[in-house]
Parts: structure tokens; C-alpha cells; sequence
């Protein structure tokens, strides 16, 4: 019999299909090991938020149990069936449908939903019982849907139907089709079978047995023929209705034939109540989170055409030549739909050549992959081509690989194309090679340097270059390498001050992408110039909030005999006392670290006091004392934590001016005049305009978060119909809590639907996003550079747009948007300037930086071998704690997890920490979940986070937490990647069997 550990790891294994097929409404009553008080949060979290929410709360609920009872797995496989959920019992059993079962299966769910709004005028009762009598629904789902027609209608009746009998075992859509014709729904009949009933029919769902639950490989069944799709017609059901066998995918990664929104009313029933789920998972909308092999028995829908405007196609026909070439057009002007066009006539070139045809889309944001996916590639070419998008947040469930083997055009981020060429280059066979792939995009491709990942790719294809030229002369075969098409809107100058140095930086990128040419499109009456305009608002004459903040960071210096050498509250004071607590780590002075820390977080607060109210200021404080204080704080049944003098010290004189602080922060006549502008700048927009909608840009996301909160708490900007929300980046990095890709697209959705018409944004929003045609863009109190400018200002697309600076007297940014401007002029002359080199001179010039960059990646190469991984032993590294010097473990103790997670399992560790539950972290739907933090027992520094693995808790180390000690010298590291020694894998096995040992022993005490 298995163990509690290897059933619980197969329920998290199958939980995102799980969430799908439990009711939990029929299966809480017969789970008799749930005590009362678990069933009724359960039912509570199904009524007030959603039955997919209930579900993952009944799962955790399930996991989480300790000690499990005898025969609990039993019992839930048992309750699943009993409850009408045994399509969910036939994964708990871990005797899931083969793949290619499972994608027919998804396909026909899918076919559902595309018509529902088609089947809601079924006649319900008729065909409730007849799917009663034929077993694909439970006498439970009858009544209930009855009772639906009875209450609310028909049509909200056959909603419910619908809903429920895709939860049932795969055989169920051949059932359903029997039990239309039956009541006599020949339309319906043929919608969804392309068929009139009494047809020589191959139902959609082949190799599906007529009884649900009885499952049989699709190359058992008969017939299994090629599925084949004719170019702008429907898919010959008749004969190609059986798919090919095939892996699916979850998540975000999806087949591109069943995929496209439903353009039908907003009827469309939402089969698995997943709305949520969509959003989660990135899905178009109206679709599921499920692959999709082919729509066999649908019509496919109408071809859309690529018409491409007068400049457009003449920046895109270099390309059709087959030459590579850098398109370089402004924001908003089309430059994705000339990639399609251009990728579409690429495929259709090389198929009338009788060449194979792959075509790559890297991207640098994960975002962006749906975006580029949904909007552009996939809407036009999904008729001819198999589209497919694949990002870090995909979960997928076949290799990279074996993606890009069966689609002609992938969508991804540009690391999983280096990962997978990497894995070929080190002779692993699950592997891409450049030589595989025809043509690939780069979009935003003026980050195509110093090092970065589009660098990494495209150093590979130089590198293959010019062996090929080497082997023609050796009159050699030569590799295939791949047609290259750069997308910018902005090359911007890489800090030249000279107009030499930009052209220099611009030839850079050319070459870094062996671009032919660098193409400009002149817009014409196309172009659309936002009117700009810099508003200085002047310094406030009293600070008296900040003059507060200032004396209390005065008072630590004294305390710490520390001697600043800039002014409080800039950037410089941050790198200084930086540097000061990094030090005084490394030198074990307690006293200076923490002070440091404090002096660190009270610089924040006098910078936001400048940008934001002063309230957002003083609670940032206030919340980080509160935090601080909590860490001092020791769980029950552990010893007291004690607090050091200085960490004495320190609270009391916050606690001490905390009121004085509060009082000051409710004052309207000391706010900062920029935020006051702002206000002004706001309300003449929304009230000039009869639509206004716009974007404010702010440096970080701490300001974002404040600033969509005080125009939702300000009631003049109600009065004129402000509705603002904020948008911010989805990396890890900061202190504030990210956005995940789910939050950001469901946030742009609103605002393209006019839900919201003011977004707050940090800079993820400047580049690359589509977001929807604004009227006005304000950049407060930021500027970064010329690039990110250009960026921010063609967000402003509508007619009549404007775009405005706000920015603080002396604060030194109105002049860096001077510079900005020069810069971009600089940046257009020297493209002329390369657009009229002489094609000699120009290649020549390539030619010298391509050999340049090859020469400069091999000595980084070397100089990284000579600085990798350490053929040291790991028990010569020493961690200790960061705050207090306790020694924690050696290297020898930390295992690594999937190469990313350092996880420390010993019993010996376990000792030396408290856990706490952390309510802000972001749970993942992957192998692993985040459950809280583990801290030092004595101090209360925070070491790391306890993380679910595959059933197994693991203490997960942040090892910029640690002070580690290697050869007797203390250093300071942020990453693990910086400690250069190798530390062993992580054996799942191995660890299992113990806590499965473990866990039945405490089960037979």
C-alpha cells in the first residue's frame, strides 16, 4: 500500500485537473476524517468566493491533517466516486487517461463551451433525463438541475447541465451526442458533429467506450487516420477526426486550434465556473486552461487578413528577401503586425520550396508571450499554422523540444530558447539547435547587448556564421542558421555624449543581430506626437515631517558614531549606509549593522515623503517597526527572544516621536507641491476630456501602490470619473509584495474595457505591453533614460494626446529629460547616418564588431570557467546568522532543489529555527508552495522560507540572510550563484521514505 508521502504528493501532482472535477458541495458530507469546523470554512469558501478556491482549501485542508487517520486515502477516492466526481477519482487513483485520451477529452470539453450559447436552447428537462438514464449525470445533479429550469428558466438550466456532465469520465460526449438525438436536437446534433443524425459518423471523441469511466487508447481504436488541417476550411470531420497521439499541455501552454476566444454573446457558458482559473493561468478569454489538439467537427473560424499599411511594407521587404534586418518604428505603429506578416510569408515560402519552415518569437517579459500570442500571431495564422506559446510561468507537461518539433511558430521568453540551446550544445539530445529553426523575431531587440540573454543567443549564431564562412572556403558542407528580424522602437545611444559614439552603439546592435539594414518607415499622417509639457512644482518652504525623520536619524548616528558624507534622504546617503552595514556585518559590529538597517529604512521614508503623501510615508515606518517588533516576538512553547541595546534603543526612539510623526503626517499644508501639481494635472484631464484615460509613471512600486490609493480615497477625483488602479513588475527583487502575470493582464483587461481609466504604473508598463490607446501619459518624478522616454511617451497613442513631466524643484529631473531629448535627436541622426553608410563600408564595420563580440564572449567565458564552481568540498562554507553570528550549518548540510531552491533537512537545523506564518506570500500552482518564513530562535532574523515539496517540508535558505565563511574570510553574498562551490542535489527518494518511516511511527504510538 503507499505511503501518507507518495499519496499526497499524487493529489498535489493532479490538483490543477482537480480543481476542475471536485464538487465540493457532494463530497464534503462523506469525508468523514474532516472534522465539523474544516467543513464549514470549506463550504463558506465555495458560497462567498468559488468553488475552484473551495477546492484548493480542501486540498491543503486534506494535506495539511496530522497524524492522517487509517484509510483516509480510501475514503476520499471513495467520496469522489460516490459524489459524483469520479472523473477527479480516476487521477486520486493515479490512473489518469493516456495523453492523447486526455487531450480528445479537453478538445470536447472545449467544443462545449464554443457552443454554448448555441446549446443553452436545448429542451433541458428532455435531455437531463435522458443523460439521467444513460449515467452521465447522478440523481443529485438531476434535481438540482430541475430545479434550475423550475426557479430560473431553461436556458439556466441547460448552463447547468452543461456544467456538470463535463466533470464526468471521458466517454461522456458520445453519451450526450446519443442522448441530443434522442429528444430530437438534429440541429444541435450536427453543430456539434459537422453530421445529421443517422450519418455514417466518427464521433469527435474515438477511442472513448460508450460507458463513462472505460477508457481506451486513441491507437486502439480503428480507424486512426492523420489529422490534417486544410488552409481557410473546415477540418473534415468524417475522416480526420481521430488526433494523432500526442503529450498536452497545462497551463498557459496550449494547442493553438481550440484556443481562440469565443466571439459568441456573453451567454457562453463557463463549464468548470473558472473564470478565475483563466485569469490565473493567462488564458484568452472564455477559454479553459486545458490543451487542445484540434477542433475536428467545428468549422474553423474565418481567416483573418494582414493588411499592412504603405510604410509597413516597405520596412518589411528586405525581409521577404530573406535578408536580416532590424525594423525600427515608434510605439503603437504596427511593428508586431509587420512580424506576422512577415513570419506568415516566410512559412508560406518555404512550403512552396518544399523546405521545412520553424519560426521563433523571443520576447524578454512573460507577459508579453500572451500578448503576442493571443493578439497577434495566433489570431492571424492560427487557420493555416500550428501557434503555440510557451513562458517561466508555463507549466509544462512535454519538453520545449518536443513544442517546437510539432508547432510552426512558437511564442516564448528568450531564456527557455537559450536553456534548450545550451542543453544542445552540451551534447543532451532534449536539446534545440540554431540549424532547427528558420527564422526568429526578437522583439524590444535593442537589449541585444552587454551580456544579456538575446546577446547569449545571437553570440551562438555569429559564432555558426562565420565557421560557415570558413567551411565554404574549405569547400565544406555548412550549417543552417536561421533568418533574423530585430523589432525597437528606440535603439536609444548606450550613453554616447557624441554623435560618433551613438552611431558606433547603433552599428553595435546591427551587428549583434548581422542586420543587413536598419529599417525606418516614415508614418506620415500616421504619426501621432503626444503635446508635452514639464510642470515644476517648487521645493516646500517647511518640512516639519521630515525635519522629525532627520533628527531620529541624527540621534542613531550619534548612537552608532556613524559620520554621513552626503545629504539624508538621497540616493547617495542609500549606497553609504549600504556599504556601512555590509561592512559591519562582515566585521560581526551588531551595533552598526542594525543601526544601518534603521538608517536605511528611515532614508526611504524622507524619499517617499517627497513623491507621496506623508501618510504613506509614516505608515511605511509604522509597518516596519510593527515587523521588526513581531520578529522579537517568540512563538508559544519557545523561549523568549531577546532584544539587543541598540534594538532597544532603536524602538524606543521611534515609539517615542511615533505620534508626533502621526500628527504631522495628517497636515495638508506640509505635503510635498509635486503631489499637489499631480492632483491639478489629474483633474484638468478627466475634466478637459470627454474620455479621458491615461497612465502615470513612478519610479517605484512602493509609490505606485500609494499613489492608485490616494486617488481612490480622494473624492474630487471620483466627482469626474477617475477610476485608477495600479500596475506593477512581477520579479521577486523588491521588498513589496510583485504582481503575477494573472494580476497584470486582469488589471490591462480592465483598463482596455475602460473598467479603469487611470493606470499607475512602474516602468513594466513602458515597454513592449499593448496597452490601450491613452489620451494623456504623466511621468512623475521620473526619469530613467532616453529609451525608457521614448517608451513611456508612445503609450500616449489617441489623438489629441499629451504627455507631462511632473517633477520637484532641484530635484535634478527636468534636466535629465533635457538630456533625454538631445539624446534622442543624437539617436535619429545616427541612424540616418548608418541608413546612408555605403553597403561596403557599412558590412565591413559589422563585420569588425561581430569578430570583437565573439572575442570578448570567449574571454568571458574563460575568465567564468576560471571563476566557476570550486572543486572544494561544501563542508568547507560556513553559515551564520546574519544578525546575531550564531553558527548555523556548513555547506555539506544544504541541498539543492531543481537547481534553484538551497534547502537545509537536517534534524540538527530544525532546532535552531521558529517558523511564522507569512500571509503575503504568493502561492505557485507548481511541485513546490511557499507556506511561511523560518527565523532565528534567538534573534528573530529572518533566515529563509519553509517551503512544500512534493509533501515534504523544506527549510529553504536565503543566503543573503547568512554571513558566510569560506578559507577563513567572511563575505557578504545576495545569491547563491556568488558562493562558486557546488552543493549537492536534493534526493526526493531519500527523504520521502524517511518521513513516511517517521510519520507511521508516530501514527503506531
Amino acid at each position: 500500500m503507499a505511503s501518507n508521502a507518495a499519496n499526497i504528493s499524487l493529489i498535489e501532482d493532479f490538483r490543477p485537473r482537480l480543481r476542475k472535477l471536485i464538487e465540493v458541495e457532494y463530497v464534503l458530507d462523506l469525508l468523514n476524517f474532516l472534522d465539523n469546523d474544516h467543513k464549514d470554512l470549506i463550504r463558506t469558501k465555495a458560497r462567498k468566493e468559488s468553488n475552484l478556491k473551495a477546492v484548493d482549501l480542501l486540498i491543503d485542508t486534506i494535506i495539511r491533517i496530522r497524524p492522517h487517520p487509517d484509510g483516509w486515502f480510501r475514503e476520499f477516492v471513495d467520496a469522489l466516486s460516490a459524489g459524483g466526481c469520479k472523473h477527479a477519482a480516476i487521477y486520486v487513483e493515479d490512473s489518469p487517461p493516456s495523453p492523447s485520451l486526455e487531450a480528445e477529452n479537453d478538445y470536447c470539453v472545449r467544443l462545449i463551451e464554443l457552443l454554448s450559447p448555441s446549446l443553452l436552447g436545448m429542451k433541458t428537462t428532455d435531455v437531463c433525463l435522458a443523460c439521467f438514464t444513460r449515467e452521465i449525470l447522478t440523481k443529485e445533479d438531476r434535481e438540482i438541475i430541475l430545479a434550475e429550469c423550475q426557479n430560473r428558466g431553461n436556458m439556466s438550466g441547460a448552463r447547468e447541465l452543461l456544467r456538470r456532465i463535463v466533470r464526468f469520465p471521458p466517454g461522456w460526449f458520445s453519451i450526450f451526442l446519443k442522448a441530443l438525438q434522442d429528444t430530437e436536437h438534429p440541429d444541435l446534433f450536427k453543430e456539434l458533429t459537422g453530421e445529421t443524425p443517422g450519418d455514417n459518423l466518427i464521433e469527435p471523441v474515438v477511442g472513448v467506450s460508450d460507458e463513462p469511466g472505460v477508457l481506451m487508447d486513441v491507437n486502439d481504436a480503428p480507424g486512426n487516420v492523420d489529422h490534417m488541417v486544410e488552409e481557410g476550411g473546415p477540418v473534415e470531420a468524417a475522416e480526420n477526426s481521430v488526433l494523432p497521439e500526442q503529450e498536452t499541455l497545462d497551463s498557459s501552454v496550449t494547442s493553438m486550434h481550440l484556443d481562440e476566444p469565443s466571439e459568441a454573446a456573453p451567454e457562453t457558458a463557463d463549464l468548470y465556473s473558472g473564470t478565475e482559473e483563466q485569469v490565473e493561468n493567462g488564458q484568452p478569454e472564455n477559454s479553459l486552461n486545458l490543451s487542445m489538439s484540434g477542433c475536428a467537427a467545428a468549422e474553423s473560424p474565418p481567416k483573418a487578413d494582414i493588411v499592412l499599411r504603405d510604410y509597413q511594407m516597405a520596412v518589411a521587404r528586405p525581409a521577404l528577401e530573406g535578408k536580416n534586418i532590424i525594423i525600427c518604428l515608434p510605439t503603437g505603429s504596427g511593428k508586431t503586425r509587420v512580424a506576422v506578416y512577415i513570419t506568415k510569408e516566410h512559412l508560406d515560402s518555404r512550403g512552396k520550396e518544399g523546405r521545412p519552415g520553424k519560426v521563433v518569437v523571443l520576447v524578454n517579459k512573460v507577459p508579453l508571450v500572451e500578448q503576442h500570442y493571443s493578439t497577434e500571431f495566433w489570431k492571424f495564422l492560427k487557420n493555416k499554422y500550428r501557434v503555440e506559446r510557451v513562458s517561466g510561468d508555463s507549466q509544462l507537461k512535454i519538453s520545449f523540444t518536443e513544442i517546437v518539433q510539432k508547432n510552426d511558430i512558437i511564442i516564448c521568453t528568450a531564456q527557455i530558447l537559450e536553456n534548450y540551446l545550451e542543453r544542445a550544445h552540451s551534447g543532451d539530445d532534449d536539446g534545440i539547435k540554431l540549424s532547427d529553426l528558420s527564422l526568429i523575431v526578437i522583439d524590444e531587440c535593442h537589449h541585444t547587448q552587454k551580456g544579456g540573454v538575446y546577446n547569449h543567443i545571437m553570440i551562438r549564431y555569429l559564432k555558426q556564421k562565420h565557421k560557415n564562412a570558413k567551411l565554404k572556403k574549405e569547400q565544406k558542407d555548412t550549417v543552417a542558421i536561421p533568418q533574423i528580424l530585430g523589432l525597437t522602437a528606440s535603439p536609444g545611444v548606450g550613453g554616447a555624449k557624441k554623435i560618433e559614439k551613438a552611431e558606433e552603439h547603433i552599428l553595435r546592435i546591427c551587428a549583434n543581430l548581422d542586420a543587413y539594414k536598419i529599417m525606418t518607415g516614415n508614418l506620415g499622417e500616421n504619426k501621432k506626437e503626444p503635446h508635452k509639457k514639464i510642470d515644476t512644482a517648487e521645493e516646500r518652504k517647511e518640512d516639519p515631517f521630515g525635519d522629525v525623520i532627520k533628527g531620529i536619524m541624527t540621534a542613531i548616528h550619534i548612537h552608532a558614531e556613524l559620520n554621513p558624507t552626503c545629504d539624508l534622504g538621497t540616493q547617495n546617503y542609500e549606497q553609504w549606509v549600504v556599504q556601512k552595514e555590509q561592512n559591519a556585518a562582515k566585521e560581526e559590529n551588531q551595533k552598526v549593522r542594525v543601526c544601518a538597517e534603521h538608517l536605511r529604512q528611515y532614508n526611504e521614508a524622507l524619499y517617499l515623503g517627497k513623491t507621496i503623501r506623508m501618510w504613506d510615508a509614516f505608515s511605511f515606518l509604522d509597518k516596519y517597526f510593527d515587523e521588526e517588533l513581531k520578529k522579537k516576538v517568540a512563538p508559544e512553547d519557545e523561549e523568549a527572544i531577546i532584544k539587543t541595546e541598540t534594538e532597544i534603543f532603536l524602538f524606543t526612539l521611534f515609539k517615542d516621536s511615533k505620534v508626533k510623526l502621526q500628527e504631522l503626517a495628517k497636515l495638508p499644508q506640509y505635503e510635498n507641491n509635486s503631489l499637489s501639481m499631480l492632483r491639478t494635472k489629474i483633474l484638468q484631464e478627466f475634466t478637459t476630456r470627454e474620455k479621458a484615460r491615461g497612465i502615470i509613471f513612478t519610479k517605484t512600486r512602493r509609490s505606485a501602490i500609494a499613489l492608485a490609493q490616494w486617488v481612490q480615497e480622494n473624492s474630487k477625483f471620483e466627482e469626474v470619473g477617475v477610476k485608477a488602479c495600479h500596475v506593477i513588475g512581477g520579479g521577486g527583487q523588491s521588498v513589496v509584495k510583485p504582481m503575477t502575470a494573472a494580476e497584470q493582464r486582469d488589471v490591462l483587461n480592465k483598463f482596455q474595457h475602460a473598467e479603469i481609466n487611470l493606470l499607475i504604473a512602474t516602468t513594466v508598463a513602458e515597454e513592449g505591453l499593448d496597452i490601450a490607446a491613452c489620451n494623456f501619459v504623466i511621468r512623475y518624478e521620473l526619469v530613467t533614460n532616453e529609451i525608457a522616454m521614448i517608451q513611456a511617451r508612445g503609450r500616449g497613442r489617441a489623438e489629441d494626446s499629451s504627455y507631462t513631466l511632473v517633477a520637484g524643484e532641484g530635484s535634478g529631473v527636468a534636466e535629465r529629460e533635457s538630456v533625454n531629448e538631445y539624446r534622442e535627436k543624437m539617436m535619429s541622426k545616427a541612424i540616418d547616418k548608418v541608413k546612408k553608410l555605403d553597403q561596403e563600408e557599412y558590412e565591413k564595420r559589422i563585420k569588425e564588431f561581430q569578430i570583437q563580440a565573439i572575442m570578448e564572449e570567449r574571454v568571458r567565458t574563460t575568465k567564468k570557467k576560471q571563476k566557476g564552481m570550486k572543486k572544494e568540498s561544501p563542508s568547507k562554507v560556513k553559515f551564520s546568522c546574519r544578525s546575531c553570528n550564531k553558527p548555523v550549518c556548513s555547506g555539506e548540510d544544504v541541498e539543492i532543489i531543481e537547481n534553484m531552491h538551497r534547502v537545509n533537512v537536517t534534524p540538527q537545523f530544525k532546532e535552531l529555527f521558529i517558523q511564522r506564518e507569512n500571509t503575503s506570500l504568493v502561492q505557485r500552482l507548481l511541485d513546490y508552495e511557499t507556506n511561511g518564513f523560518i527565523a532565528c530562535k534567538d534573534c528573530g532574523q529572518r533566515w529563509g522560507s519553509m517551503m512544500l515539496y512534493r509533501g515534504i517540508e523544506c527549510p529553504c535558505l536565503h543566503v543573503k540572510n547568512f554571513l558566510v565563511t569560506y578559507d577563513e574570510k567572511r563575505k557578504n553574498i545576495n545569491k547563491w550563484n556568488e558562493l562558486g562551490i557546488q552543493l549537492p542535489a536534493f534526493d526526493y527518494a531519500e527523504h520521502a521514505r524517511s518521513v513516511a518511516e517517521s510519520s507511521e511511527d508516530e501514527e503506531s504510538m
